[in-house]
Parts: structure tokens; C-alpha cells; sequence
């Protein structure tokens, strides 16, 4: 125990050559993050569908939240959960949903976290190969696509401010 105590001062008073002090990350816009969400909900409202969109950047942080008229109570906090799942994935949450269920439960940590959700409808939102937020979209019932319309409206609203 002391000698591990000892090793983590020395390291900490290493100084670390050409350490950043100050870290710039690409972060999504607020004008971004309401165009996102105004095509996706766009999208939504053009197939009959009343959902909720949220659009967040790239810490996480909701910069855009639309819940429609008529759109289901719980919706809201779905489409919040969607996107956190896509951004700190950085994979849609369908596809996540996917790899958890093929571990068949011998992975279970990730989606024990806060705000994880295993439901298809986000989507991550990059720009020049980065993740600069993510988009998750909520309401559609199963009846009409559920989770898979949920997200063909993420991708409309991504889509719209991505740049690859």
C-alpha cells in the first residue's frame, strides 16, 4: 500500500513534456442543434408521427429538446437517453442494443449506467469524422416502426448538419 502511494506522487510530479493545459473539443452549436432536431421532428410529423427529439453535444449536455403535441409523456426522457446512448457509444443505439443483446448478459456493465438505453432512435452526429453531439428521437409506436422510424427520423435530422 505505501509503495503504491509512493509510485503516485512520483508520477504526479512528473511533468508530463508538451501537456495541454487547455483542451479545445468540437462541440455542436446551438443554430446546429435546432436544425438537427427541426428536420428530424420534420421528418416525424411528415410520416404522421408525434415524438419528442433532443439533440445534444458532444459532452452531453441537451443544447435542443422538442416534444410535439400529442407526443407520449415518457418521450421526452427516451429520446434524451437515445442520444447519450449514441454519443458515448458513438454508435447508433440500435446498434448498441444489438451488441449488447449478443452478449447475452456477459456484458451487462455498460447498460447499467446512467441514461443507457438499448432502444433503436439515436444517432451521432459528426462532423469531419468526429462526434460533436448525437440526436435521439422518441414517440414512434411500434405499430408504426417504432425504435427503426424513430431513428430513420434521427438520421434526417443528423443528416442535415453532418459533415463527413
Amino acid at each position: 500500500m505505501k509503495i503504491r502511494l509512493a509510485l503516485m506522487v512520483a508520477l504526479a510530479a512528473i511533468p508530463v513534456a508538451g501537456a495541454e493545459m487547455v483542451v479545445n473539443e468540437p462541440m455542436l452549436s446551438a443554430d446546429a442543434a435546432i436544425e438537427a432536431a427541426r428536420a428530424a421532428l420534420a421528418k416525424c410529423r411528415g410520416d404522421g408521427q408525434k415524438v419528442s427529439v433532443t439533440v445534444i453535444d458532444a459532452a452531453g449536455r441537451q443544447k435542443a429538446m422538442i416534444r410535439d403535441d400529442g407526443a407520449a409523456p415518457h418521450s421526452p426522457e427516451h429520446s434524451f437517453r437515445k442520444a447519450y446512448t449514441a454519443l458515448s457509444q458513438r454508435m447508433p443505439s440500435a446498434d448498441y442494443g444489438k451488441r449488447a443483446a449478443e452478449a447475452k448478459g456477459i456484458a451487462i456493465g455498460p447498460q447499467l449506467l446512467p441514461n443507457i438505453t438499448t432502444s433503436a432512435g439515436g444517432i451521432p452526429i459528426r462532423v469531419d469524422g468526429k462526434v460533436v453531439g448525437a440526436i435521439g428521437i422518441s414517440g414512434t409506436p411500434g405499430s408504426a416502426g417504432g425504435g427503426e422510424h424513430d431513428a430513420t427520423c434521427a438520421e434526417a435530422g443528423a443528416a442535415r448538419v453532418a459533415k463527413d
